[in-house]
């Protein structure tokens, strides 16, 4: 389906029945990474997969991306298309969407799962893209991203070099949430991890220890495309989440009653 959202031609999918589940798809991907595991969520939920600008079947738009722009469209689709809250499931630069969304408008999030997320451009590890933003874009349009993106966007194959340079910009200088914003998230939020992520293990569990109501997993043998690697885990692990109240712990530290 396509709906108009902030002047962009917005294209997702729906699934299953139940209450909403919208589902964010990370940088240089698209909806179909849920694929593996949609039947799954389709079985609990209502589920969303929105493609945002310059992602998928989604057309690109003039100006960068960014996190305040992200979180707009966003808020609009789960006002226009879900029609209010939802829970939201992110991954990568679209787990830090969610959280950008549920601190500007709580009221529209339910539960959280944050897969390999961050709140501060400084979490991510030097590894992913490198730091010189020419050579990153060459070595992305050289990628099969690139190919894949050929293959479903209404801009054609020749845009991707522009939507791979505005996707580097982002990564490279966003985002910029403090520790201290964490704790207007109200939500109950799932983070979820690699062991061996791009973000570094101790920006995840600082934004683990920064959100009010909060869970950690950490997904062992995986890179920060776990939901590739292990997709069946890292969706049993957020389902049990999304599905089940919290147990009451035996021996509490952090959640010990104040």
């Amino acid at each position: 389906a396509v709906v108009e959202l902030n002047g962009v031609r917005t294209w997702y999918a729906e699934y299953g029945n139940g209450d909403p589940l919208v589902y964010l798809h990370g940088g240089f991907s698209e909806a179909s990474e849920l694929d593996p595991v949609v039947d799954g969520y389709a079985a609990r939920f209502r589920v969303f997969t929105p493609e945002r600008r310059g992602h998928g079947h989604t057309p690109d738009a003039p100006g960068p991306f960014d996190f305040e722009t992200n979180t707009t469209d966003t808020v609009a689709f789960l006002e226009t298309v879900v029609g209010g809250p939802a829970n939201l499931v992110g991954f990568s630069d679209g787990a830090t969407t969610a959280l950008h969304v549920a601190l500007r408008r709580p009221d529209l999030v339910r539960r959280m799962v944050l897969i390999s997320g961050q709140f501060h451009q400084t979490g991510l590890l030097p590894g992913l893209f490198g730091d010189d933003l020419a050579t990153a874009v060459v070595q992305m349009v050289a990628s099969p991203l690139a190919q894949r993106y050929g293959e479903v966007s209404p801009d054609g194959l020749a845009h991707f070099p522009v939507v791979a340079e505005k996707v580097m910009q982002m990564t490279m200088t966003e985002p910029q949430l403090s520790v201290d914003a964490l704790a207007g998230v109200r939500a109950r939020t799932l983070v979820v991890s690699g062991d061996d992520d791009a973000v570094a293990l101790e920006h995840t569990l600082a934004l683990y220890r920064g959100l009010p109501d909060s869970e950690l997993a950490v997904v062992p043998g995986t890179s920060h495309v776990l939901i590739a690697e292990k997709p069946h885990l890292v969706a049993q692990l957020v389902l049990d989440f999304l599905t089940t109240d919290p147990v009451p712990t035996i021996a509490p530290i952090r959640r010990r009653a104040e």
